[in-house]
């Protein structure tokens, strides 16, 4: 198939390519927290890895919070900022080889459900 009929196939109405930011971000963190729980049976440089890419994922988020214009009220944005704190405490703790990355997996997987419209729940294993 040619590129122009590609385009114009991903690209034709109804395709679904269009999401909302809080789809999008639910794909991002659902993504990251694979890598993270695959993570968990792999050896150091691919942990690292996961934990790199989900640092920047709590930067980001982080810094979208700590902007005025974010429209999120201000306890949430709050508690968002300090998940990203933490997760960066954490995650030193994960690589020096003190702590798991159960937390770190909990967070997002909580976060994905607050995202989603669901209740927090057991998280699964």
């Amino acid at each position: 198939m040619n590129p122009i009929l590609q385009a114009r196939q991903a690209y034709a109405p109804g395709h679904g390519l269009l999401r909302s930011a809080r789809s999008a971000e639910l794909q991002i963190i659902g993504e990251v927290t694979a890598r993270l729980t695959a993570a968990t049976r792999a050896g150091f440089p691919s942990r690292a890895a996961a934990i790199h890419d989900n640092r920047k994922l709590w930067t980001r988020l982080a810094a979208d919070v700590a902007d005025n214009g974010n429209g999120l009220p201000a306890a949430l944005r709050a508690q968002i900022f300090y998940l990203a704190e933490f997760t960066e405490a954490h995650s030193r703790r994960v690589l020096r080889g003190e702590a798991d990355l159960d937390a770190l997996i909990e967070i997002n997987v909580a976060v994905m459900r607050g995202l989603g419209g669901r209740q927090p729940g057991p998280v699964p294993s």
